[in-house]
């Protein structure tokens, strides 16, 4: 009698689990947009959960996003920084409007963070940091002993909204690779 009570309340433990799983994965943290995803980040050498994490604090898979400072589309990139990923992608007759577009927008988005990668030696709190505030304000943080001690690493991001951006990513990202790196 003992031991059918324990197995009842071990299917019932494992039935909610898997339902929390499914629901977390369908409703809360989606795969969605994967093949450009999945395309985008192997071809810039991403890791797709690092993509995803990125899209869901920008704009939570809205493909129609706008930030109050005019950041468009799913990665919430901005006008100016469009028009110049453009011309590297050789894009012809650029329109603002085209970041509305998911497979432009995920492509210029793991372009640019692919590019702060590279200039940022794939330390990732750097890079998210120059994704949200810039690579200019990451040079002179880094250049200034209140930031950095080393030069190399950042022991303070100055901008708060920068710095709890950079937090949120890191966790939708531990939380997407738990989810879908079975």
């Amino acid at each position: 009698m003992k031991f059918k009570r324990i197995l009842t309340v071990l299917i019932v433990l494992l039935v909610a689990y898997f339902a929390f799983m499914f629901g977390m994965k369908k409703y809360v943290y989606p795969y969605k947009y994967e093949e450009y995803i999945n395309k985008y980040s192997d071809e810039y050498g991403l890791d797709p959960y690092l993509v995803l994490a990125v899209i869901k604090t920008e704009s939570n898979f809205n493909k129609e996003a706008v930030s109050k400072k005019d950041a468009k589309g799913l990665m919430q990139i901005m006008d100016s920084t469009g028009e110049w990923i453009a011309k590297e992608l050789d894009v012809n007759y650029f329109m603002s409007s085209m970041l509305f577009d998911p497979e432009l927008n995920i492509k210029m988005g793991c372009w640019y963070l692919d590019n702060l990668e590279n200039e940022f030696d794939e330390d990732l709190d750097l890079v998210l940091a120059a994704y949200n505030g810039g690579s200019g304000n990451v040079n002179k943080w880094l250049n200034h002993e209140e930031y950095s001690e080393d030069g190399e690493t950042l022991s303070y991001i100055p901008f708060p909204e920068t710095k709890k951006y950079v937090d949120k990513v890191k966790a939708n990202y531990n939380i997407y690779k738990y989810l879908y790196n079975k």
